[in-house]
């Protein structure tokens, strides 16, 4: 049974989301637009995000964050996912999947080198996991770190990895011995310019436009045993407890997306006239917009109740797979009933929905597929 509880936001929190939304409006919404067409992120963003402290939110202060844990790292989240999808995946999962690695398993050297500049913006990580035959299994992975001495040399591509056309630094999940399994998996942090590492252009891809994601190639790539994350055996395991992150980030992402959908979709009924009257008076657009309304309202819940979860010491695996399955899928349907209710303009490039809609797809893919998420929750749910 879910324990529901009130996750209402606190005044500070609120305050939070007022300043952050002036922020977004004045600095990061002219940029968009311009980055979309040109398909690159905008990097200057990196720094000013950073400055301002917001790619530490949910770190404690001692590693430079600002200590105000998951929960409001959701809500600005879902304020990034409604200003634009490409530009908050960037940025999320640089503050995701990108450095939450180097702050679990990362020793204090590796935390100056890595995740104090990285929640500065002066450095941009990359989560490499994903693999050409292997992408919802992650325990498939064929990337390979021999230990030589002290170095280890990897030989693997990595794909659809986001921020890695232009990153810093790459958190790259190889195996180290392939009859370990699970166990032999490592995280090696690969800096740019590192020889035998290389990346591709950004992909070209449906939606998500400024958010760049490309390939990564290691070739005899080495790497010292110090920039190693944590021990030889156990990486996996962290692999997954910073996808929990990512899960809960692409949730509450999928949120702002559909809540900016449903708003656009929302005031064009109320202005647009057939046969004399709104289409907001016909019921089966009131329809729509109520089972809109609905499915994100319980998408934001499950977001705010997996975060609370988090911040509270808690095991996030449940509800951050529940939150994201729910969430992306609800982001999927909404933006696609914004078409429907656009009609003929919901096609065109003049209005956003169109752009909503490409860019929802992927929510549903990255960080684990609906499909996984689906798996997650079944196999937790039948261990009680």
């Amino acid at each position: 049974m879910l324990d529901f509880m009130d996750f209402s936001y606190s005044e500070e929190q609120l305050l939070f989301r007022d300043s952050l939304r002036r922020f977004l409006e004045k600095e990061v919404a002219p940029l968009c637009d311009p980055a979309e067409d040109c398909g690159r992120f905008p990097q200057k963003l990196f720094p000013r995000f950073g400055e301002m402290g917001y790619l530490g939110i949910a770190y404690p202060e001692e590693v430079g964050g600002m200590g105000l844990g998951y929960q409001t790292f959701c809500l600005y989240a879902e304020e990034l996912g409604q200003v634009n999808a490409g530009v908050a995946g960037s940025l999320l999962a640089h503050s995701s999947i990108g450095t939450v690695p180097v702050f679990l398993l990362g020793n204090d050297e590796q935390k100056e080198r890595f995740l104090k500049p990285g929640i500065r913006g002066e450095k941009v990580g990359s989560f490499a996991l994903t693999e050409p035959g292997a992408g919802s299994d992650a325990a498939g992975i064929t990337t390979s770190a021999v230990l030589k001495g002290d170095r280890y040399v990897i030989n693997g591509t990595k794909t659809f990895i986001t921020n890695g056309p232009f990153c810093d630094y790459a958190l790259v999940a190889a195996t180290t011995d392939k009859a370990k399994g699970l166990k032999g998996i490592v995280i090696l942090v690969v800096e740019k310019g590192t020889p035998g590492f290389s990346v591709s252009e950004p992909y070209k891809k449906m939606g998500n436009k400024s958010q760049e994601c490309g390939e990564l190639c290691f070739e005899d790539c080495e790497v010292p045993v110090e920039n190693r994350l944590g021990p030889e055996e156990g990486g996996f395991y962290t692999i997954m407890e910073a996808l929990n992150s990512g899960r809960m980030v692409v949730a509450a992402r999928s949120v702002g997306l559909a809540e900016v959908a449903y708003r656009a979709a929302k005031e064009y009924a109320k202005d647009r006239k057939q046969f004399g009257r709104p289409l907001s008076k016909f019921q089966l657009i009131q329809s729509k917009l109520a089972l809109m309304a609905t499915e994100i309202a319980a998408s934001r819940a499950l977001v705010q109740r997996a975060a609370w979860i988090r911040d509270t010491g808690g095991d996030p695996a449940l509800p951050a797979a529940m939150a994201k399955l729910k969430a992306t899928e609800t982001a999927m349907m909404v933006t696609s009933e914004a078409v429907q209710i656009l009609g003929g303009y919901g096609y065109m490039q003049e209005y956003p929905v169109e752009r909503y809609f490409r860019d929802a797809k992927v929510l549903t893919i990255i960080e684990g597929t609906s499909e996984i998420q689906q798996l997650i929750i079944a196999r937790r749910l039948l261990e009680k």
